[in-house]
């Protein structure tokens, strides 16, 4: 660009402000840092339970309890996907490109998929709370197990709702630009 089409300094400021905006996402994700490490405590001492009582319980109870440990490491799964992918996404790189344990899935993630494998998160966290609803049944109202099963539903349909808009609005997928040309 030349001297003469610059944009004025003032405009030049306000889009510097604007974009470092996006570091005051960090307190946000260094707190979910410590919701990760509260997940880990709640896993250590739901495992200890487990461990110390497993002779006074019974079948059911060890599965249920099983099922807390999958429900609070699916939790975590949720944050960890939160935490690295937005933060990837929405405030800066992390300089890992060469780790050896770099997630697959960080080199393409982008708000779309983010907001997929979140909802698909959500959809087996939800499947857990419905499953153990389901050996707990006759511990539990008509009322309740009809409302879980209407929001483990309601998840579903908009997991699937997000992955076809995601699908459809991705450039790979238009017309004018995407595979599709090049495929004839």
């Amino acid at each position: 660009m030349s001297d003469n089409h610059k944009p004025p300094v003032r405009i030049h400021l306000l889009s510097q402000l604007i974009f470092t905006s996006r570091w005051l996402q960090l307190p946000l994700y260094l707190g979910l840092i410590v919701a990760q490490a509260v997940y880990v405590g709640l896993f250590l001492k739901e495992v200890l339970h487990l461990v110390s009582h497993a002779n006074e319980m019974n079948e059911t109870m060890i599965m249920l309890m099983v099922l807390s440990l999958i429900d609070v490491v699916m939790v975590s799964n949720l944050l960890i996907m939160v935490i690295i992918g937005g933060y990837e996404t929405f405030v800066s790189r992390l300089d890992i490109e060469n780790h050896p344990d770099k997630p697959e899935w960080l080199g393409h993630v982008n708000a779309g998929v983010l907001k997929v494998k979140l909802a698909m998160a959500l959809i087996s966290i939800s499947s857990i709370h419905l499953l153990k609803t389901f050996i707990e049944a006759d511990h539990k109202s008509p009322e309740t197990i009809k409302w879980q099963v209407i929001i483990h539903t309601a998840f579903l349909f908009s997991a699937l709702f997000m992955a076809w808009v995601d699908r459809i609005s991705s450039p790979a997928n238009h017309p004018l630009t995407g595979a599709s040309l090049n495929k004839h």
